[in-house]
């Protein structure tokens, strides 16, 4: 029995679920730690800078993430080598430019009126530094589906930070500074264990070539579209907001939005076990093969995240609280929460519409749909805030890019090979019914034994 456990314990998709839903819990007790320690405006400055942060990196992560798991899944083991030294030339330059940025822009921030800006203006090089080795260990055991691994990747990576955020707020040295100084040391150090352990693999960086080098960064200008469809609407808010309405406001729109996190769990893990079965379905030409995996893994999800959706809108009070302490019970965060989880459903057909456009060699749709969405997103919630003169306005105009982007995404897809959009909820449905038919029949021979 024990064995037969282990062996469910070790499946890829439980894996990856697993260490999203960690990182998750542990990035939610880091919230709940800093939430309490610092003021309302230092929180808000907070979430500027690492927003913006994450913002910048996506230039890197989706330059490469995406390429990488494509050249590298199922390939030679030279051609594996090829493509780990190429991504480390290809991440350093990226990582080097961004220095070159940091370098005048730290010289001149004396200038920057806005303290949100003169925080990230100061540390962004720095810490991009300290993580790249990680962030090249990150793809490698993505590539080799060794979720374990990247589990023990992303677990330090949070400990760490969460151990010195713990420190601070005991010994009442919590200030903002402190706390960049601990996300730098997090960053620093989990590279220096996945160096140890040999995951960063720096010794094949002899091993890249000229024509791999122009592979990846070809496919990448227009991956990295995708990586920005994750990241780029939440920090165009967060930039409005912060600018528009002040630190103060952005504090608790973003705690609204931080149970956020019960959808995108799902999301990422099944697009990191989904897009090496819709690589293989593509790469054997197999088109209807590639929409069927999609609308598997899509409608399913959808169906999955229907209770928790409604739990979260009818428990949201109770969540700000355990999170967010008393001092926010009765600002705006509660109904934040309430009103994104009613558009949320449509997160699913929007991510793996973009995950296939990527298989099937379409990633320029992506970069054009994510450009149209960016433009959307900004009216909206510029507008939104004109007219409610709240952090309302945002919420509200949140529904408008998701929309169109699973429209754009849908459009695309049809042209590739034809579907029905009710055609994914009904095959998730079918499949949540067959995974329980599964799991009862084993449960019962499990009884029986």
């Amino acid at each position: 029995m024990a064995f037969h456990l282990l062996q469910k314990l070790k499946n890829r998709h439980f894996l990856s679920l697993a260490g999203n839903g960690i990182m998750s819990v542990l990035g939610m007790l880091n919230m709940v730690i800093l939430y309490r320690a610092l003021s309302v405006d230092s929180i808000g400055m907070w979430v500027f800078f690492l927003s913006i942060l994450l913002l910048v990196d996506t230039f890197r992560s989706g330059f490469l993430t995406t390429a990488f798991i494509k050249f590298y899944a199922g390939a030679a083991e030279q051609r594996k080598r090829d493509v780990i030294g190429s991504a480390w030339l290809i991440g350093g330059a990226i990582t080097g430019l961004l220095v070159l940025i940091n370098i005048p822009a730290y010289i001149f921030s004396g200038y920057f009126k806005n303290p949100s800006v003169v925080l990230f203006v100061e540390w962004f090089g720095i810490i991009y530094i300290a993580s790249l080795p990680y962030f090249i260990a990150s793809c490698v055991v993505q590539a080799e589906q060794r979720f374990d691994q990247l589990l023990c990747i992303r677990f330090f990576s949070q400990v760490f930070f969460i151990v010195f955020v713990m420190i601070m707020a005991l010994t009442h040295t919590a200030t903002l500074q402190n706390i960049v100084y601990a996300y730098l040391a997090g960053a620093a150090l989990t590279s220096v264990f996945t160096i140890v352990m040999g995951w960063a693999r720096i010794d094949n960086f002899k091993d890249r070539t000229r024509e791999c080098v122009k592979e990846i960064f070809h496919f990448g200008k227009f991956s990295v579209g995708t990586t920005l469809s994750s990241n780029l609407f939440g920090a165009s808010n967060t930039m409005i907001i912060n600018f528009m309405l002040g630190p103060a406001a952005l504090a608790v729109f973003n705690l609204g939005q931080r149970l956020m996190e019960i959808i995108e769990i799902p999301l990422r893990s099944f697009a990191a076990t989904g897009m090496p079965e819709l690589s293989a379905a593509h790469n054997a030409g197999d088109r209807a093969k590639v929409i069927e995996t999609m609308k598997r893994y899509a409608g399913l999800i959808t169906i999955a995240l229907l209770p928790a959706c409604a739990g979260a809108v009818l428990l949201a009070d109770v969540a700000i609280y355990i999170i967010g302490g008393q001092k926010y019970i009765d600002s705006e965060a509660a109904n934040i929460l309430r009103l994104y989880m009613t558009f949320a459903l449509l997160y699913p057909l929007d991510r793996f519409f973009a995950l296939t456009l990527d298989v099937i060699h379409q990633p320029q749709i992506n970069f054009v749909k994510v450009l149209i969405m960016l433009a959307a997103s900004v009216i909206a919630s510029m507008t939104g805030i004109y007219l409610t003169g709240n952090i309302y306005g945002v919420a509200v105009a949140g529904i408008v890019p998701t929309a169109i982007g699973t429209a754009i995404g849908y459009w695309a897809l049809n042209r590739f090979y034809p579907f029905g959009i009710l055609s994914v909820v009904t095959t998730g449905y079918a499949e949540a019914l067959n995974l329980i038919r599964l799991w009862w029949g084993k449960l019962m021979v499990d009884k029986v034994h």
